[in-house]
């Protein structure tokens, strides 16, 4: 029993000198997580939530005071350009329409009765000048049988007065012959007057009906038949009878982060997904780029705030769906949707994980690896500013240690990001863990440590 004790003991003993000489030799390496600089197509990617919308929509306004009489449509119909949407009570409208149509009428009954004046007058005229013509002859020829002492003076008389009065007779002709072409025309005037008084009235009659400006979706209908409409500003109550969509060109407008916003142009690539219909990918591109700041909380751009408060911002940007046809039709205005917009991609580059970049400031190492310490800066130097960079593997003396090579970056991907400098595919770099990496000084010792993680429990 003693012997068996005995060799417990030692064993422990062993065992406790076995470890303690492990950990001893293990006491000045800091294990870290270690990848590979490779080569892959990368893309980088900026999201953004928002909502369908129509590139064109409109909100048809009541254009009459009255009752809608006639409701033609109901909301979710599709209707195309000039059918009509809704009436207005018209009465009044048709009533105008009629009494102006009948006095145009009349009006042009006037005109002809002053046309035919005007002939007369005319002809008056006509006859007045030949009428003249005779009397004129007669005085001429009176004049020579007075000189010669053939005629009496009476006779003379008689076809001078005649002659004179012929004048006159013309005179008043042509006076009558302006008149009556002055009533013409006052006539015409006022038919003119009157026709131009009946488009205002047929105009009115007109907006009594409301017809649909473009092919498209009615997407809102807040009215019913019988309600009194007013003519008002766009949005008013009563004022706005139904929207109406063109849902032939679709658009996805989301908000994208104000530090995402420099990435995006006019032209990328976007997919777009719908919260409603899931599992389904629209493409599209980006049309517009809002070029106004919105504040986050509000929704109001920044130019109408009135508040100084620093806060987070988006802006807007539009992505027309190359979507059309049949496959558009689940879509409808409102729903709520997100953008993935394609802002780079480079196929076959150098990369690494994003977490192995660091910050730091590189040791000048001595000739055994060993970091030496900076030498104090002088009174008044500008402070050393870390530089960006990755921590590498290389093997000294048989021994993994950790060098800082600076490192110059290109477009970024969801985990990796674009290696343009400083490394060479297949390199073995430090990829974690996060704290340290930040404490990690270069020509550490180093222990690789390849625990996988966990896969996580799926939740019931």
């Amino acid at each position: 029993m003693k012997k068996v004790i005995v060799i417990i003991l030692i064993v422990l003993a062993l065992a406790g000198l076995v470890s303690f000489m492990v950990w001893k030799a293990q006491s000045g390496y800091t294990s870290v997580l270690t990848g590979k600089v490779v080569r892959q197509d990368l893309t980088t990617i900026v999201s953004g939530t928002g909502q369908i919308k129509p590139k064109t929509y409109v909100n048809v306004g009541a254009t009459s005071f009255g009752r809608i009489t006639h409701l033609d449509v109901k909301e979710g119909d599709h209707v195309s350009k000039g059918q009509v949407l809704a009436r207005v009570e018209n009465v009044q409208p048709e009533a105008n329409v009629d009494a102006q149509q009948a006095l145009i009428a009349s009006s042009k009954t006037d005109v002809a009765s002053f046309v035919a004046a005007e002939a007369t007058a005319k002809a008056n005229v006509e006859h007045s000048k030949a009428d003249l013509e005779q009397k004129r002859l007669d005085w001429e020829r009176a004049q020579g049988l007075y000189k010669e002492g053939i005629m009496a003076k009476q006779d003379f008389d008689a076809k001078k007065a005649a002659y004179d009065l012929a004048v006159a007779t013309l005179a008043q002709s042509d006076a009558a012959a302006l008149q009556s072409r002055a009533q013409t025309e006052s006539a015409r005037a006022k038919v003119t007057n009157n026709q131009a008084t009946l488009r205002s009235n047929v105009d009115a009659l007109d907006k009594t009906v409301s017809t649909a400006p473009f092919n498209g979706i009615v997407t809102n209908l807040p009215v019913r038949e019988g309600e009194t409409v007013v003519v008002g500003i766009q949005n008013a109550e009563g004022s706005t009878l139904m929207t109406l969509a063109d849902m032939s060109v679709i658009t996805a407008e989301v908000k994208v982060d104000e530090t995402d916003i420099v990435n995006i142009q006019m032209g990328q690539s976007a997919e777009v997904t719908v919260d409603a219909l899931p599992g389904r990918v629209y493409k599209g591109h980006v049309t517009l780029v809002g070029d106004q700041a919105i504040l986050r909380s509000t929704g109001i751009a920044t130019s109408q705030s009135t508040t100084g408060t620093e806060e987070a911002k988006d802006f807007k940007v539009v992505i027309t769906l190359d979507t059309t046809g049949d496959a558009a039709k689940e879509l409808r205005p409102g729903l709520s949707t997100t953008a993935k917009i394609t802002t780079a991609h480079k196929a076959s580059v150098l990369t690494i994980p994003i977490q192995a970049l660091t910050l730091h400031i590189p040791e000048t190492l001595d000739a055994t690896g060993k970091p030496v310490p900076p030498p104090t800066p002088a009174p008044g130097a500008k402070p050393v500013v870390p530089i960006q960079g990755v921590f590498t593997v290389k093997d000294q003396k048989g021994k993994p240690h950790a060098i800082f090579v600076p490192v110059t970056t290109g477009i970024t991907g969801a985990t990796d990001i674009e290696v343009l400098s400083g490394l060479v595919e297949g390199q073995e770099i430090i990829t974690g863990p996060f704290k340290t990496m930040r404490a990690l000084k270069g020509g550490a010792l180093l222990k690789r440590d390849d625990t996988k993680p966990s896969a996580a429990t799926p939740a019931n």
